[in-house]
This record gives C-alpha cells, structure tokens and sequence, in this order.
C-alpha cells in the first residue's frame, strides 16, 4: 500500500550545474507525524552518514531557517533550489506499508545529499501548524546512524506503536475509532465520542491506576483521535 511519496528533480550526474526542484507530493501528516514526515525523515536518513561535518552544519541550519520561515538565498549546500523542473533528471521516493510493516523505495540516480535536499525544502511547504512537527522528524533522520528498517522507523513516528501502524496513517478515523474502543458501524456521534474519551481518559492517568510508563503517550493518543473525530 502506498502511503507517501515524493517527486524530485535534480541534475544529472555529469551537470556543470548543481540544482534540485520538488515534483508531485503526497505527505500526509495526520495524524502527526503521519506518513508524509516518516517518508521524509528516512530520505534524510539514508544519507545521514555520508555528510560531512560541514555538509550537517550547513543542513541543520537550512532546517532552521525554513522551520522558522526565514529567506534562504541560493545555493545551498553547493544545490541551488529552483521551480522549474525541465531538463532535470527525476526520481521517486515511497513510503509503502503491508499491516506494520514499512518500507522505504526510492527510483532514480539522485544522490542521497540531492534527496535529502528536496526533503528538507518539501517540509518547509507545510503550514505553520505542522512545520515543527515535520522538521522535527527530520532532525531525527539527520542524527540517525544505522540501517533503515523498523527501528528507525518507529523512531520517525516519535516510538509508539499506533503511531506508526499503516492504519493509523491510511484511514485516520479508523485509528480514531479504534483508539476509543468505537465502532464505525455504530456511527457514533459527538456525545459518545465526548463521553468514550472520558471513560479512557481517567482510566490512562496514573491517578486512576492507569501506568506510569506510557500514560502521557496513551493520553495524547486519546486527544488525537477525540480531535480526528469531532474534527
């Protein structure tokens, strides 16, 4: 199943001229960090250990510059950002999903700096309500040092396991529904979603005999599918 990708063009590998540019993209980021942000946290981390310790300067404060909006003069790290995409060569990046499972697939001849670029400026696309979120992802990628498979990817979508399941990314009410123990044949409304919330809320905090360990992630859990549901 595919549950995010992205599109980029770049030079070819014998270009006088150094240049990456965004293409088709689908990066769904709820709920957070969705799979759009784990697709591009695994891009930046399949090359995380090929850059130099000026090449993660540089990109580091790219990431600052545009989670905060900032202008960002040309070039950057030797590429230089552009619009226009024709005479680029392309490439394809998937993140695809069977139950847990996840996997990573790119196609083409960019280099991992090239797409870890275009990664980095595709998260500067999302509005200010999610940037953070994503860029935090990407630091995560950035910082990774080793394979990419299941550890990496929990570690992209912040550790917990319903954060990272194909369902909860697919078909976010689903996860909703699921999450608060309702049933989508029942068409549960808002009282009952408002009143299921409740119940497992006082049931996760550690007040009420819920643990210790994993209540802050069961409770913002419960928050996000209460907001997913009642939108």
């Amino acid at each position: 199943m595919l549950l995010a990708e992205l599109e980029v063009f770049h030079n070819r590998p014998f270009s006088p001229t150094r240049r990456v540019a965004l293409g088709r993209r689908d990066l769904p980021v709820d709920p957070p960090p969705g799979f759009g942000a784990v697709l591009l946290g695994a891009i930046v981390a399949v090359g995380a250990e090929d850059n130099s310790r000026d090449d993660r300067d540089r990109l580091r404060r790219l990431v600052h510059n545009l989670e905060h909006g900032h202008r960002i003069p040309q070039p950057q790290v030797r590429h230089r950002f552009q619009a226009d995409t024709q005479g680029l060569a392309r490439s394809h990046a998937t993140l695809l999903g069977a139950g847990e499972e996840l996997e990573l697939d790119v196609d083409g001849d960019g280099s991992t700096l090239q797409l870890t670029l275009a990664s980095i400026y595709a998260a500067g696309h999302f509005p200010s309500t999610v940037r953070s979120r994503v860029f935090d992802v990407l630091r995560i990628g950035l910082a990774w040092r080793g394979p990419v498979g299941r550890a990496l990817f929990r570690q992209l979508a912040g550790g917990a396991d319903l954060r990272w399941r194909s369902t909860a990314f697919a078909d976010p009410r689903l996860w909703a529904l699921d999450v608060l123990g309702l049933v989508a044949a029942d068409d549960p409304g808002s009282k009952d979603v408002q009143r299921r919330f409740r119940t497992l809320l006082r049931e996760a905090h550690p007040d009420h005999g819920g643990g210790t360990t994993d209540a802050a992630e069961r409770i913002a859990d419960l928050a996000e599918a209460r907001r997913i549901l009642l939108g």
